[in-house]
């Protein structure tokens, strides 16, 4: 069904469940604001009785000054846990360095073996059956589950952007600098993921593919390289 593809994808770390936990705790928030002013609306066009000589109330006045004071605080508590989760380091075990060409990325393992490789998008004429197109690589990251890993994040030439929504995480390659992000992968798989940053003419054919395996999979995949 259509309205399906408007959801969320399933989590696969445990900051996209934090995430859309949040999501849905403001939603329920704003639906609940949004049928009180609309409850509130109605009873005002629809009641025809008035009071001229009411020149003040100061109990509605304080109830309806203190409640969105109350509801920005239930808002912004969970956002700002949120947000320091994000940032939160863990102590990683692995470090990958993905780096923003135009158009395609390139990963270091710089602490195993010193293994580089770059990943560009497969063309039409290469996919096999049931590949993804726009979104399938020659080479795709691969990275272990539930091992704290550090992405560092660098550019060659302008800026980009490396996200998998699933995962929860969106980081910038910007010339120049590197940026961290910790992730935390909680089950295995293939997650795909595209540059985020409007960076030129090919921005929408840098996909990003990661494959998503267990430690001994992943000790035997760095040896064999």
């Amino acid at each position: 069904m259509k309205w399906l593809n408007m959801m969320f994808q399933d989590p696969s770390s445990p900051m996209m469940e934090q995430l859309i936990t949040l999501h849905d705790h403001i939603m329920m928030i704003l639906t609940m604001i949004t049928i009180l002013v609309f409850y509130m609306m109605y009873s005002i066009l629809m009641n025809k009785m008035v009071n001229r000589f009411i020149i003040e109330g100061q109990m509605i006045e304080f109830i309806w000054t203190i409640t969105p004071a109350l509801m920005l605080v239930m808002i912004a508590l969970p956002s700002l846990r949120t947000l320091y989760l994000i940032e939160e380091s863990n102590k990683p075990m692995l470090t990958i360095k993905a780096l923003g060409h135009q158009w395609y990325w390139s990963y270091e393992y710089s602490d195993l073996n010193n293994i580089e490789m770059e990943s560009y998008m497969k063309t039409n004429s290469d996919l096999l059956e049931n590949e993804m197109r726009l979104l399938e690589t020659d080479y795709q990251m691969i990275m272990p589950f539930n091992t704290p890993i550090r992405i560092l994040t660098s550019s060659t030439d302008v800026i980009h952007s490396w996200t998998i929504q699933s995962m929860g995480i969106k980081i910038d390659a910007s010339p120049g600098r590197i940026n961290q992000a910790n992730l935390f992968i909680s089950k295995p798989g293939i997650y795909y993921g595209q540059c985020s940053e409007i960076c030129g003419a090919n921005h929408s054919f840098m996909p990003i593919m990661t494959e998503v395996i267990n430690m001994k999979s992943f000790m035997k995949w760095i040896k064999n390289n």
